[in-house]
């Protein structure tokens, strides 16, 4: 992956609605919804959503099949899998196999972030 396709996905993504779009495809997996299916999910104006889901698609985040009068839309997980490895793969200088597990990670952080007596307060 380049630097002008990460950038594409993440200005597709910047949109609220295109995010929950996203995730509500991701979660339905393969199969996939048409697009009347996400409207009426999220409750979305069909006008309004295909603004969107055509943005979504020339940015190869969906995929999208005819069936008939429909058009199903699947996300394209490939694809952002691609766009973790890319903003992952220096990680720990190039070796990502040295990286910390960020579950273990928060787990030996979360104590600090939720104590109220760990964080810093200012003063006035």
């Amino acid at each position: 992956m380049d630097n002008n396709t990460a950038t594409s996905i993440f200005g597709s993504l910047s949109s609220g609605i295109r995010l929950d779009v996203y995730r509500l495809l991701v979660k339905t997996g393969p199969a996939g919804l048409v697009a009347g299916e996400i409207a009426a999910a999220l409750g979305l104006p069909s006008t309004n959503l295909s603004f969107h889901l055509k943005a979504m698609t020339h940015a190869q985040l969906l995929g999208v099949t005819q069936e008939g009068r429909f058009q199903r839309y699947r996300a394209n997980m490939p694809l952002m899998l691609d766009l973790i490895t890319y903003l992952t793969e220096e990680c720990c200088s190039g070796h990502p196999e040295q990286c910390f597990d960020q579950a273990s990670a928060f787990d030996c952080c979360e104590s600090e972030l939720s104590n109220p007596l760990t964080q810093t307060e200012t003063k006035p």
